[in-house]
């Protein structure tokens, strides 16, 4: 059996969604488990199973637009939420709290009617007796790490790796594959290690404190002048949305809340943004390109294009063996050399789910570029013959429609989705023409109430198209609780400033 849980180790700890014994006044009690296999079997009533591995866009999009009256929907993925990834960089400064950009995959029971869920990973497939092996993530420390495309584990990873979890079988009818890629990191080194990500809660929570610690070190009577300002030298490799829109996101926080508590350290804070290719968001057309890099500069932040990192190690340029050498770090660079920063925030591209390279390596046919699983244009998974497996099915950043290069974007993601669910639903895959992507658009955030937009209908840049980027995120929001959170937190913090709290 082949196992792929460690690959799937960057979501953050969660609650359990299997009772563990509990001890009350003194005495211990072994609770059982709420929900059986057996019992799951039972709840079926004819339905199809229909499991879904994944609660990222494919998966959990697919799961709420599937009927739970036709199909017995059961999500199977390490992490028991949601996340809106678009708020993630808002979080990590404060202008949102991290609950706004969660949804609770259990929050579907509630409905009477939706999905069940198991927390755990996918550890095995047999696609001809349609069973799936499932290892129980409950409590998993491994979770909330990221790998590198090499799979290097740190010695505690590899202890865990010695200890087996339970795992268990769980029979499909159909299967749905949309556990999503990961960070790449071009096994850089230090990178898996010292940088910090964005893709989900746990990184935007541990990119806060980070942030805030900086300040708070730079502040202290005891730093050196030299120290001071390399901890205030904030480093984003990656010139995406992503790496974009927190350099934005920081450079508000900065201006607009520090400068009032740390006044004496704001002119010395750094922003620069890093990126190996000519141009920093590429999918933009090259005026909008053009218009982002010149509000960056007019806000004080760098971008510097053609850029190679090297290595990322803690401590200080001139004193890398110093005691204390996580107060910084130092950024190798092919054009620069070394230089020191507070933190290097790591957006660039998709290293693909080992679930996917080890557990069905051989079974399936991949893209010979990013090791994707093809799909047909029903997006069922390709054999290594060519031939469709039956009802297996692949959406999300995993998946490429063979002879397309859709982006791997939640928009690909969400639209695939749809398209699947809306099939299982009606039953009418021989009267569709297959899966066609409809392009609605880009935009990104660029700071100081500025955006800009990019559409078939045409171009928007400032403050209007600020406006327009709240807005869909907004409505693009999953849950009713969520869409009214958010505007109350921009309130909240428009009148009394972000929450800097450290915890």
């Amino acid at each position: 059996m082949l196992s792929s849980r460690r690959a799937l180790g960057r979501h953050a700890p969660s609650l359990s969604s299997v009772r563990p014994a509990t001890i009350r006044s003194q005495f211990t009690f072994d609770r059982k488990r709420d929900f059986s296999i057996a019992e799951l079997d039972a709840e079926q009533k004819g339905r199809e199973r229909v499991v879904v591995l994944g609660s990222g866009w494919g998966g959990y999009t697919f799961s709420r637009e599937l009927s739970p009256k036709t199909h017995q929907i059961v999500i199977v993925s390490p992490r028991p939420y949601f996340v809106f990834t678009p708020l993630l960089a808002g979080t990590s400064v404060g202008t949102l709290e991290f609950r706004t950009a969660l949804e609770p995959v259990r929050s579907f029971r509630g409905r009477g009617v939706g999905a069940e869920y198991f927390q755990g990973w996918a550890d095995d497939v047999d696609f001809n007796k349609k069973v799936l092996t499932v290892e129980e993530a409950v409590e998993d420390p491994s979770q909330g790490r990221v790998l590198s495309d090499k799979g290097e584990e740190s010695k505690s990873e590899k202890q865990v790796q010695q200890k087996k979890r339970e795992t268990f079988d769980l029979p499909y009818d159909k299967l749905v594959v949309a556990v999503g890629c990961y960070t790449q990191t071009f096994n850089t080194k230090g990178v898996k290690e010292y940088a910090y990500f964005l893709k989900d809660v746990a990184h935007a929570r541990r990119i806060r404190n980070r942030l805030l610690s900086c300040f708070e070190i730079a502040a202290l009577p005891t730093t050196s002048v030299e120290l001071r300002d390399q901890i205030l030298n904030f480093v984003v490799v990656g010139g995406g949305p992503t790496g974009i829109e927190w350099s934005a996101e920081l450079h508000d926080l900065i201006h607009e809340d520090m400068s009032r508590l740390y006044p004496e350290l704001v002119k010395h804070v750094k922003i620069t943004v890093y990126d190996v290719a000519p141009k920093v968001l590429g999918m933009f057309d090259e005026k909008l390109s053009k218009y982002a890099m010149k509000t960056f500069q007019r806000n004080g932040i760098s971008i510097k294009t053609n850029h190679h990192v090297e290595e990322l190690r803690p401590g200080t340029v001139a004193n890398p063996d110093s005691t204390d050498a996580f107060t910084c770090y130092t950024l190798k660079l092919k054009e620069e050399g070394e230089v020191g920063v507070g933190m290097c925030v790591w957006s660039t591209g998709l290293m693909m789910n080992p679930f996917v390279e080890s557990a069905l390596k051989d079974r399936i046919k991949q893209d010979e570029r990013s090791h994707a699983v093809l799909t047909n244009a029903n997006l069922q998974i390709k054999g290594p013959d060519d031939t469709p497996i039956p009802d297996v099915y692949a959406i999300g950043d995993c998946a490429v429609l063979e002879g397309t290069a859709y982006p791997a974007t939640a928009q690909v993601a969400s639209q695939k989705a749809g398209w699947l669910a809306k099939r299982f639903n009606k039953g009418d895959f021989e009267r569709q023409k297959g899966f066609q992507y409809k392009d609605l658009g880009v935009m990104a955030y660029i700071g100081n109430r500025n955006a800009i937009l990019q559409t078939g209908g045409g171009k928007i840049s400032g403050f209007l198209a600020w406006c327009i980027w709240r807005g869909v995120y907004l409505t693009k929001s999953m849950s009713w609780r969520n869409r009214i959170l958010i505007p109350i937190y921009w309130s909240i913090n428009f009148v009394f400033g972000r929450d800097i709290s450290r915890f």
